[in-house]
C-alpha cells in the first residue's frame, strides 16, 4: 500500500469515521425516538379506532336487542311480525336485511330487505340469504332469554366488494323459541376509521379472523386479504388481556404495523399502518445531509494529504533507487539523503545494511563449497538406494513370471481333466482302474486350484480397492500356495478360524499378499529351530477382525523391533530381496484402516497380529 494510501486511511481513521459514527449514532438514537413516538401514536389510535368501532356496532346491536325485546313475537299474526321485522331493519342504516328464523336456524316467512341502495341505505342482495342464515351464531342463542343477542361471523360479497356481520335476537325465552337475525353492513365503519386517522399518515383498516380487510380508510382495499407478511404476524400467539395492542414492523416495503382488537367480545382486529420512509422522512433527510458533509470534509482532507505526499515521494525516490541497486547486486551502492529527518536514518540504516549483505555474501559462497561436498555425499547414498529398489522390481518381475506360468500350466492341466472325467465316465463302479482315475481328477483338480490361486496373487493392482472380504477364505488361499512347503520344512501348521466371522474392509489380492509375508517370515525364522509350529488364528475384537501368525522361531530382538517395518531392512545375514516384506505388509494393513501389532521374546518366537475394521 503507498504511503498515499495509507495517509488516507489514516485521515479516515482519525477525522471521518469519528464523526461519521458520532453522526450516525446521534441520528439512530433520533430515528429510534422517532420510530417509539410513532408506535406510542399508532398504539393509541388503534386502541381508540377499536373502541370506536365496538361502540357504533354495539349502538346497532342494541337497538335491535331493545326492539326485539318489546314485541310479544309469539302472539304476533304474519302481518304484524312483519311489520315487527320492518321496525328492526329502521333501527339502523347499516342494517340491509331481517329475517325471522326458527329454534333450528330455518327462515320463517319473508325477509325484509332494501332491493337498492337509497340515500346511503345499503342494499341486499337476495343470493346472500343462505350466507346470513349459515352466519349466525345458533348454538350461542339456544339457552339465552327473550331479548339477547349475538354477533355472527363476518362475510364478503365478493361481485359487490361489500361485507357485512349477522346479528342474531332471541325473540322469547326458552331454547325452542324463535330468533330474528339481521345482516349489518360494515362499510359504513369507515367513516369512522377516517374520523380517527385524520390528517394522520398512512391507514387504518378493520379485518376479520381470516384477515380479509372489512373496511378501510382507503375503500378500494375491501374485501381484499392481508398480506402474507402482515397475516404472519397477525397470526402469531394471542395478545394477553393485559396487552390490547401489539405494534411490530414488516418489510418489503417496510412498515409500522400496531393492531388492536375491537372489545365487547367481537372478532375483529383494527390495523393501524404507515409507511417508514415516510414517517421516517426527516431522520433520512438529515442522514443525506451528514453524509454530504462528511464527502466535503474527505474531498478536503484527500487534496491536503496529495501535496504532502507529493513532496515526500520526492525524498522517497532516492531510498528507492538505492534499493533497487541492492537488488541487482551491487552491495557497494551508497545512499546520499539529506536533512535530519527519519528519511536520514533511513538512508543510514541501508548503507549499514549494504555492509552486512557483503560480508553475508561472502559467508554464503564459503557455504556453497560445503554444500557441495554434502549433495555428492547425499547422491552417493541415492544410489545406494537406487540399487535396492531394482531389487525391489526383480520381485515384481518374478510375480509376472509366476502370472505366465500359471497361464501355461493351466491349460494342458484342463486337457488333463478333462480327459480323465471322460475316462470314468466309461468305466463302472466295479472297474479296478476307477479309483486310480479318481485321484488323478483330484490331483489335477488341485494343481489346477494351487495355479489359480498363483494367477490370482500375481495380479495385484497399484491402488487398493477396498470392499468387504471374507477372511477365512483369503487365509485358505494364501495357504493352498504355501502350505506343501510348510509341510516339506517339517513345520507343523495350525488354522483356527472363527466361525461366523463377519467380513473385514479390504483388498482381497493386496490382504493375501500380506498372508504370505506374515508365513513366509514366520518359516524363515523357524528354520533353525527344534520345534517348529506355526499357528494361524482369525476372529473378532472390539469392532475388528484379527488374524494372528504365532510362530516358534528366534523371536525378535528389543532393539531391532523398532525397525522391522522399515523398507530393506532385515535381519538375515545374507539379503536375500525379502526385506520388503513386512514394510508391504505394514503399508497395506494401514491404507485399510488397520493396524499390526508385534509380541515377541528371544528364543519363545512371535506372534503378529492384523487387525482390520469390519465392512
Amino acid at each position: 500500500m503507498r504511503l498515499y494510501q495509507q495517509l488516507v486511511l489514516f485521515m479516515l481513521a482519525a477525522t471521518v469515521l469519528p464523526l461519521a459514527a458520532v453522526g450516525f449514532l446521534l441520528l439512530s438514537r433520533a430515528e429510534a425516538e422517532l420510530a417509539a413516538r410513532i408506535d406510542a401514536e399508532q398504539r393509541a389510535q388503534a386502541v381508540a379506532t377499536a373502541e370506536s368501532v365496538g361502540a357504533t356496532m354495539m349502538e346497532v346491536v342494541d337497538a335491535l336487542a331493545r326492539s326485539a325485546e318489546l314485541i310479544d313475537w309469539q302472539a304476533a299474526s304474519d302481518a304484524e311480525t312483519q311489520g315487527a321485522l320492518r321496525l328492526l331493519y329502521g333501527q339502523s342504516p347499516a342494517v340491509s336485511a331481517v329475517l325471522k328464523l326458527d329454534a333450528e336456524g330455518r327462515p320463517l316467512g319473508a325477509p325484509v330487505f332494501r332491493a337498492q341502495a337509497i340515500d346511503g341505505h345499503p342494499a341486499f342482495a337476495p343470493e346472500s340469504l343462505d350466507r346470513l342464515v349459515r352466519s349466525i351464531p345458533v348454538q350461542t342463542l339456544r339457552g339465552g332469554g327473550k331479548g339477547q343477542a349475538a354477533l355472527g361471523s363476518a362475510y364478503v360479497h365478493s361481485d359487490e366488494g361489500r361485507s357485512a356481520v349477522a346479528v342474531a335476537v332471541k325473540l322469547a325465552d326458552g331454547d325452542g323459541a324463535p330468533f330474528a337475525v339481521a345482516e349489518v353492513v360494515l362499510h359504513p365503519l369507515e367513516a369512522v376509521l377516517r374520523r380517527r386517522l385524520g390528517e394522520g399518515l398512512g391507514r387504518i383498516d378493520l379485518v376479520d379472523e381470516e384477515r380479509r380487510v372489512l373496511a378501510s380508510t382507503a375503500p378500494e382495499r375491501r374485501g381484499q386479504a392481508l398480506a402474507p407478511a402482515l397475516s404472519a404476524h397477525l397470526l402469531a400467539p394471542a395478545v394477553p388481556l393485559t396487552e390490547r395492542v401489539r405494534s411490530f414492523r414488516v418489510e418489503s416495503p417496510a412498515r409500522r404495523v400496531s393492531v388492536a382488537r375491537v372489545p365487547h367480545g367481537m372478532r375483529f382486529d383494527v390495523l393501524v399502518e404507515v409507511d417508514e420512509s415516510t414517517a421516517l422522512a426527516p431522520v433520512h433527510g438529515m442522514r443525506r445531509t451528514v453524509l454530504l458533509s462528511i464527502g466535503a470534509t474527505f474531498l478536503v482532507l484527500l487534496g491536503l494529504g496529495a501535496l504532502f505526499t507529493r513532496r515526500l515521494n520526492v525524498r522517497l525516490a532516492e531510498v528507492v533507487r538505492g534499493a533497487e541497486a541492492y537488488g541487482r547486486g551491487e552491495l557497494d551502492t551508497r545512499l546520499k539523503v539529506s536533512g535530519q529527518d527519519e528519511l536520514s536514518e533511513l538512508a543510514t540504516t541501508f548503507n549499514r545494511m549494504g555492509e552486512e549483505l557483503e560480508a553475508a555474501r561472502a559467508r554464503m559462497l564459503r557455504w556453497n563449497d560445503d554444500l557441495r561436498v554434502r549433495v555428492e555425499e547425499a547422491t552417493a547414498d541415492l544410489k545406494a538406494a537406487q540399487a535396492q529398489l531394482v531389487e525391489a522390481q526383480k520381485l515384481a518381475a518374478v510375480g509376472q513370471l509366476g502370472a505366465g506360468v500359471a497361464h501355461e500350466i493351466n491349460n494342458p492341466l484342463a486337457g488333463i481333466l478333462g480327459n480323465v472325467q471322460l475316462l470314468m465316465l466309461d468305466r463302472g463302479a466295479a472297474d479296478p482302474d476307477l479309483e486310480s482315475l479318481r485321484k488323478i481328477e483330484q490331483s489335477a483338480k488341485r494343481c489346477k486350484e494351487i495355479t489359480q490361486n498363483l494367477l490370482r496373487f500375481s495380479q495385484q493392482r497399484e491402488r487398493a480397492e477396498l470392499r468387504p472380504v471374507d477372511l477365512n477364505a483369503v487365509v485358505r488361499d494364501a495357504l493352498s500356495l504355501t502350505e506343501h512347503q510348510l509341510r516339506g520344512d517339517g513345520v507343523a501348521l495350525t488354522s483356527v478360524l472363527g466361525d461366523g466371522l463377519a467380513r473385514v474392509r479390504a483388498d482381497p489380492g493386496h490382504l493375501s499378499q500380506v498372508v504370505l509375508a506374515l508365513v513366509s517370515n514366520a518359516r524363515t525364522a523357524m528354520l533353525n529351530s527344534p520345534q517348529k509350529r506355526l499357528t494361524l488364528r482369525t476372529g473378532e475384537v472390539d469392532g475388528f477382525g484379527f488374524l494372528e501368525v504365532e510362530d516358534t522361531g528366534k523371536g525378535i530382538a528389543p532393539d531391532v523391533r523398532p525397525r522391522i517395518f522399515e523398507p530393506f531392512f532385515t535381519t538375515k545375514d545374507v539379503w536375500s530381496n525379502v526385506g520388503l516384506g513386512l514394510s508391504v505388509a505394514w503399508r497395506v494393513v494401514t491404507e485399510a484402516g488397520g493396524s499390526i501389532e508385534v509380541r515377541s521374546e528371544v528364543e519363545q518366537g512371535s506372534c503378529f497380529t492384523v487387525k482390520l475394521p469390519k465392512a
